[in-house]
């Protein structure tokens, strides 16, 4: 029962902090969040261990746990990540050709198209899983789980940042993901890895303006 309870804690508190409810730069307690979810200390700080160990949390000795931040060199870096990783998942996956992948692309485009202008965090969990499924298409799961940890980050950028939210049903969002599903139902991984590198770079332009040099992996 220890385990479940501890498990399901990191799910409440990582969620917490992806979403924005705990905020980036905030302290979080072991006492606090023992009386908010009514259980005892030991859980919780095994849960905050864990969640410390995937680097969304900060050990403050005598303290508690800072929140992560969340600026521009953490988008960069997430996205820099992305750029080294995702192109390679597009093109596996295109390479395998899974219709059941087809399929499922198809019915999370749908799914965004249809929410971008009324819901947009709705639309950007459609877009994250259509990301994700991709990822774990490319049938290497130490990719599919860095990337896993990417996903999220920018998923909670959406949820601090202001204005990214608006971004989710802008036509180039929408017509790059389509670009991208077309290249894998096609079976092309030339073109699958192509559309996800020019997709990168405009989700990297929507987040982070403000950079001025990108360097050479993004030219």
């Amino acid at each position: 029962m220890g385990t479940s309870l501890t498990d399901r804690l990191v799910t409440q508190i990582r969620t917490a902090i992806l979403t924005g409810e705990f905020a980036p730069g905030s302290i979080v307690v072991e006492p606090r969040l023992a009386e908010e979810f009514s259980v005892s200390k030991t859980p919780v700080r095994e849960a905050l261990r864990l969640l410390s160990s995937e680097g969304l949390l900060t050990v403050l000795p005598k303290k508690g746990y800072l929140v992560r931040t969340m600026g521009l060199n953490d988008v960069q870096e997430t996205l820099d990540m992305r750029m080294l990783l995702e192109p390679h998942a597009a093109a596996a996956a295109a390479g395998f050709l899974d219709p059941r992948l087809v399929a499922e692309l198809r019915q999370l485009l749908d799914t965004q198209a249809e929410l971008s202008t009324t819901d947009p965090l709705g639309s950007m969990r459609s877009a994250q899983e259509f990301h994700q499924r991709i990822a774990n298409a490319s049938r290497n799961a130490r990719l599919a789980q860095s990337l896993h940890h990417c996903f999220d980050e920018t998923a909670r950028a959406h949820h601090v940042l202001p204005g990214l939210q608006r971004y989710m049903g802008a036509p180039t969002e929408l017509s790059e993901h389509e670009d991208i599903y077309a290249a894998i139902a096609a079976g092309d991984a030339h073109a699958a890895d192509t559309a996800m590198r020019q997709h990168l770079r405009s989700i990297r332009t929507a987040m982070a303006q403000q950079f001025t040099d990108p360097g050479s992996l993004w030219a």
